[in-house]
């Protein structure tokens, strides 16, 4: 059992130090978990610790499912299997450059629920989310033989509110359906942060990357006496589309780690292993000061997070730095390092060997709702992808700006079919010219979701189109709306001979041949920006804007023999891809100081 005293941490009535080592199960393809840990064992850590998604675990029809991917219990076997201690941060709320920092879209479709506080519609929510992850959990605990050690109360509450009566809800909810391990509060190191978050008698940790003195005088301030710990130990950063890749100094980040550990203070390495935000899980941040205004700040699919251990596994510079400073002050394993995983040999598919539009497969990938005016994703019960919006403008008319009224996030438009332009949510004032002939024309919007904001005042981001399209000021009713997740495409059909115009939207199928499973990075040279599915999984998203070049492909995701990747680009259509056996996570720049 993990506890402290006015000195420290205490493990099983001896003085303990906990370092501890970030990893989330979730963006680790699950073959793949125990390799991975034992990397993050390797690097000298004794703890690991992650992050349990709420939205992750909740599946479309309203079940949570803890199996396979989502199998945490797993997980949690498989470090205490290694010898490492683990500490749980279950929600509701997580952050972590999550889709919506973890909470479910749905929440946002409840009329005047209120996030992150002690409305009763949101405690509710909560509280069935404890109902359902608390009995996964409660085996794992110290006190019933499992590895954890302990357990968050709620993720840098601070930095988004201070409502204590919500606090205690989170906190009774957990002691009383048994969970019974230590358990703390995550916040910022800055007094309002602390103030707003920590939970008075449970330990209060802090947020930070440098200056670990200064940081940690922040947190004494707090918490009176007993451990003084960063649970987040910022080691790197996370990448935004648009801006180079965050790197941060292997021997910088050395440094500020051993001046940490020589104040006795304990710690855990925000990234030690970032992995993948496969599929459409990336989320976002937001700078305006209102959810529509300009400042959207979508995450990139890759989560590598300048880790010391990389997206596929890879020791770093980084790793071994921190390693030897971990090394001063825990004991090491002595046993030989991993090696890196197998990667594929690179080769080039040339051309596709089908394709598709997706106009033309709009009754095969959705079934359409009559609605007199736009409706959020929320509204329809879509959380992610893409949404289809369709009406008729009247005419004739001249030439008038079309408008779209709480865009997010970003829309094609077309009309008759034909491109007429893009609107973003970050020019909430843009808008297309249209004129209409005799018979006016059919208005088309498609609407692509780039991660919902998981961090700060902004989390109202709902999306799709929330207020309305309007025509020279006139606003258009009367849609047909599609709500695309594009969760199966099996009912895709490809031809060889498809027409393709740049700015239209159209599935291409390539096929890659193997002689076995292998790690790989598929690069998209020539093409603009859209979705890429690996044998019907979707990897994530790519943008020629960057940073990222390439996508990770895990082994597990390969078979032997041929292999369907099918792209479904947006805007700039390319003729090939390319598997290569390197990442291309684009230019870089130093991670922000300021954050650290």
């Amino acid at each position: 059992m993990l506890g402290y005293d006015a000195d420290g941490f205490v493990r099983d009535g001896v003085a303990h130090r906990v370092v501890a080592g970030a990893v989330h199960y979730f963006r680790i393809h699950p073959d793949l978990w125990e390799d991975r840990l034992r990397r993050v064992r390797a690097l000298g850590v004794n703890t690991v610790d992650t992050y349990v998604p709420w939205n992750f675990h909740e599946l479309p029809d309203g079940r949570t499912d803890f199996t396979g991917w989502r199998d945490v219990a797993r997980f949690v076997r498989l470090a205490g299997g290694l010898g490492l201690d683990v500490i749980l941060r279950p929600g509701p709320y997580i952050c972590a450059e999550w889709e919506f920092g973890g909470l479910p879209a749905r929440l946002l479709a409840v009329d005047g629920l209120r996030l992150r506080c002690a409305d009763p519609a949101y405690l509710a929510e909560v509280d069935g989310w404890f109902d359902a992850v608390v009995p996964e959990l409660l085996p794992l605990l110290a006190s019933r033989g499992g590895p954890v050690v302990a357990v968050q109360v709620e993720n840098e509450y601070g930095s988004y509110g201070n409502d204590g009566a919500y606090l205690r809800h989170l906190r009774d909810g957990l002691v009383r359906r048994g969970v019974d391990c230590l358990l703390f509060t995550t916040d910022g190191a800055h007094d309002t942060m602390q103030q707003g978050g920590a939970l008075p008698g449970h330990l209060a940790t802090a947020t930070f990357g440098s200056r670990a003195p200064e940081r940690l005088a922040v947190l004494r301030r707090h918490q009176g006496e007993g451990p003084l710990t960063a649970m987040e130990f910022w080691i790197g950063w996370f990448d935004q589309w648009g801006l180079p890749h965050h790197v941060r100094d292997a021997k910088e980040t050395a440094a500020s780690l051993d001046e940490l550990l020589a104040t006795g203070a304990s710690v855990s390495l925000y990234m030690a292993h970032g992995g993948t935000s496969f599929g459409l899980w990336a989320g976002a941040n937001h700078s305006g000061a209102h959810p529509l205004d300009a400042g959207y700040e979508p995450t990139v699919t890759s989560y590598d997070y300048d880790a010391p251990i990389g997206e596929a596994g890879e020791l770093t510079e980084k790793f071994h730095a921190l390693r030897e400073v971990i090394g001063r002050y825990l004991p090491l394993l002595q046993e030989e390092l991993p090696t890196d995983p197998p990667r594929v040999a690179p080769q080039r598919l040339e051309r596709a060997d089908g394709r598709t539009a997706l106009p033309a497969n709009l009754d095969a990938l959705s079934q359409p709702v009559e609605r007199a005016a736009p409706l959020p994703m929320e509204q329809l019960g879509q959380s992610l992808g893409l949404i289809h919006y369709r009406t008729q403008v009247p005419g004739p008319r001249p030439e008038l700006p079309l408008r779209i009224d709480g865009l997010a996030d970003r829309a094609q438009v077309f009309a008759d079919g034909r491109p007429l332009g893009t609107l973003d949510r970050n020019s909430p004032g843009a808008t297309l010219a249209l004129a209409t002939g005799e018979d006016g024309v059919t208005l088309d919007i498609l609407v692509e979701a780039l991660g919902r904001v998981n961090y700060g005042p902004n989390m109202d981001d709902r999306k799709g189109i929330t207020r309305g399209v309007s025509h020279g000021g006139q606003r258009l009713f009367g849609w047909q709306i599609r709500p695309l997740p594009l969760t199966d495409l099996s009912g895709l059909r490809f031809t060889d001979d498809a027409q393709i115009l740049d700015g239209e939207p159209v599935f291409h199928r390539f096929t890659a041949e193997l002689p076995s499973p292998a790690d790989a990075f598929v690069a998209l040279p020539g093409w603009g920006r859209g979705l890429l599915w690996v044998n019907g999984f979707l990897l994530g998203r790519y943008c020629a804007a960057g940073p990222q070049r390439t996508l990770y492909a895990p082994a597990p995701l390969w078979r032997p023999g041929g292999n369907e990747l099918v792209v479904l680009e947006l805007e700039r259509h390319g003729t090939a891809l390319e598997l290569r056996d390197e990442p291309d996570l684009g230019p870089t720049t130093a991670a922000p100081s300021s954050e650290y």
